[in-house]
């Protein structure tokens, strides 16, 4: 059993499930750059070992938001009604064109601008001020076909590159639904993901890609960590959760457009002082605003 287990890579999924955890993102975006990166995984082999791992894992995270109510059910079906098929699909989409490495390149590249965009989106509304957030999970009034959109381009970008379920559908969520409190937008993701990523894993099972090794160490490290990230989120401030979403999300779109290492330290390094700027900023704001606004 214990050439199955790869310790330095247990940890780094332990650190990557945590932050799925807490903000509903990451997973793809962290998980497969990390393995690809620093432990030379091949690109297919670190897809379809985070796919499985991602459907095992999300589950524990889901399952601490749904005791919690921070889940709209009626948002998750129709999310998954479009995301499942879609993400069976984007395995054969990947098998279409061959090794599918220049087609997980382009879409990550341009998932990686979309990224950088909701990053200006969700600073722009730190700095404009935040007005929703007021409603139970349940009582969010559904849009059914933007909804079912979002999940269908979101299923297909996870089916063929692992990336999506999480720093994809989050970011549209936060744009369809601004009513949503950040745990209810984080824990309706979690939910929603479980059945997307099971798909897409099933997909790359068929074909022969998962590598039990890997995935094992995975797991290992994934499921207390997204556990613990789960648990935190549930009562951390909505004010620290939107914050970590923008550095997440900066963080994905630096890896996804193949930014060094040293550059993305940098990167991130830097955002810090900008970030603390940006939210005195927004905070002094809130506080010229009369008490009935919002």
């Amino acid at each position: 059993m214990d050439s199955l287990i790869d310790f330095p890579l247990v940890v780094g999924s332990f650190l990557v499930a945590i932050i799925v955890g807490l903000t509903g993102m990451g997973g793809g975006a962290l998980m497969t750059p990390m393995m690809m990166l620093f432990f030379n995984v091949p690109p297919l082999a670190a897809v379809s070992s985070d796919l499985v791992t991602s459907a095992l894992m999300k589950p524990v995270g889901g399952m601490v938001h749904l005791r919690r109510g921070t889940v709209n059910l009626r948002l998750v079906a129709w999310l998954c009604a479009g995301s499942i098929p879609t993400a069976f699909c984007g395995v054969f989409l990947i098998r279409a064109f061959g090794t599918g490495e220049s087609v997980q390149q382009a879409v990550k590249v341009a998932l990686g601008i979309a990224l950088l965009l909701a990053v200006a989106g969700l600073v722009a509304k730190i700095l404009i001020g935040d007005r929703g957030g007021a409603l139970d999970a349940q009582e969010i009034s559904v849009r059914p076909i933007p909804t079912l959109l979002v999940g269908m381009v979101g299923g297909l970008v996870v089916g063929v590159s692992s990336v999506g379920s999480g720093s994809l559908i989050i970011v549209a969520l936060l744009a369809l639904y601004p009513a949503l409190k950040a745990n209810q937008l984080v824990g309706t993701d979690l939910v929603q993901a479980v059945p997307l990523v099971a798909s897409a894993a099933l997909g790359h099972l068929f074909f022969g890609d998962f590598k039990l090794d890997l995935t094992v160490s995975l797991l290992i490290g994934s499921i207390p960590g997204v556990y613990l990230g789960a648990r935190v989120s549930a009562w951390a401030p909505a004010g620290i959760i939107r914050a970590l979403l923008v550095y997440v999300l900066l963080a994905s779109a630096m890896k996804l457009l193949g930014v060094g290492n040293t550059a993305t330290l940098w990167i991130l390094a830097a955002a810090v002082p900008v970030g603390v700027l940006v939210w005195k900023a927004g905070a002094a704001k809130k506080k010229r605003e009369p008490a009935g606004v919002g």
